[in-house]
This record gives structure tokens, C-alpha cells and sequence, in this order.
């Protein structure tokens, strides 16, 4: 394999990592402040438990699957 694309594969890997502590860092921050609980529940017309249950469960994948590495390949 070639060391650029082998490069450019680990910078695609650290993005993703990126984006992943990004998003669970917002969903936390969202869970730890309840005020912004009370608006996402009044918004989606849900319950405020539902709410933190639905976040819990967005913090399993906030992006979806991981991408492929070459050991799943």
C-alpha cells in the first residue's frame, strides 16, 4: 500500500474521531443543562425523560458506524 494513502486514511480516522467526541460532547453538555432539556421536550412534544433516553441512546453512535479499517477489511 501506498504511505499517502495509508495517510490519508489515518487523517480520515482522526476526522471521524473528531466529529464522534464532538457530538457526544453536545448531547452531554444538552443532558447536563435542564433547561435545554425543558425546550427539546417542549419542541418534540415528548416528556423530559424520554428526552435524556433518547440522548443516551444517540451517545452509542452520535455518527453512525465506524468507518472500515483494514483490519475489517
Amino acid at each position: 500500500m501506498s504511505r499517502d494513502f495509508l495517510n490519508s486514511q489515518a487523517e480520515h480516522l482522526q476526522m471521524k474521531e473528531w466529529a464522534v467526541n464532538q457530538q457526544r460532547d453536545s448531547l452531554a453538555s444538552y443532558m447536563g443543562h435542564f433547561s435545554m432539556l425543558e425546550y427539546f421536550a417542549i419542541a418534540e412534544n415528548e416528556s423530559i425523560g424520554r428526552i435524556k433516553y433518547n440522548l443516551l441512546q444517540k451517545m452509542i453512535r452520535p455518527c453512525g458506524n465506524p468507518p472500515p479499517t483494514e483490519e475489517t477489511l
